[in-house]
């Protein structure tokens, strides 16, 4: 459904229930606000990736996928808050199956923006370890930096150091080969 039309809906319904709560039924009422309440959520968080997000933390990455493929063209069909979270979560199911294509959504998502810094950090994270997989300590030494600065909550401050501690030991293999 057009975003436009939720909105509409959406206020027609929380209309209905102020009307039905004046003329004394407040029952109804009570249950058509929760409803408006309900249908104005799905404008701000489109139900597809709300799925989408819960069951990729259950871990199931094909319903995940089935979720996010359900929104054909996510310019349109999500506010331009979601945009970058989109691209975010098409990366991550990316990643599993192939971690070096999922470069351009992770590129993508940052430049489109998001709100919150631990998924900030997220894909910064993703792109040190692709940055890993190409051997460009550089570029990954920067990515994990901006990472540990965006994870101001320590969510992910684990794997930041467990790649810290791969990139040491790439150094330290570096080392062996060049004697």
């Amino acid at each position: 459904m057009p975003n436009i039309v939720r909105l509409i809906l959406g206020f027609a319904v929380l209309g209905g229930a102020i009307a039905l709560m004046v003329f004394g039924l407040w029952g109804w009422g009570i249950l058509a606000f929760f409803i408006s309440i309900l249908i104005l959520v799905t404008y701000f968080f489109n139900e597809n990736m709300l799925l989408a997000q819960w069951y990729l933390r259950k871990d199931n990455m094909p319903k995940s996928e089935v979720f996010l493929n359900r929104i054909t063209n996510y310019e349109k069909q999500l506010i331009r808050n979601q945009h970058g979270y989109y691209n975010l979560l098409i990366g991550l199911i990316e990643s599993r199956k192939a971690p070096m294509a999922s470069e351009k959504y992770f590129k993508k998502a940052l430049s489109l923006g998001m709100t919150m810094d631990h998924n900030i950090a997220l894909a910064k994270l993703s792109l040190a370890g692709i940055a890993m997989g190409k051997r460009n300590k550089r570029e990954a030494q920067m990515y994990l930096t901006e990472a540990k600065k965006a994870d101001k909550n320590k969510l992910l401050a684990d794997q930041i150091k467990q790649m810290k501690d791969q990139m040491g030991m790439m150094d330290r293999q570096q080392q062996v080969r060049y004697r």
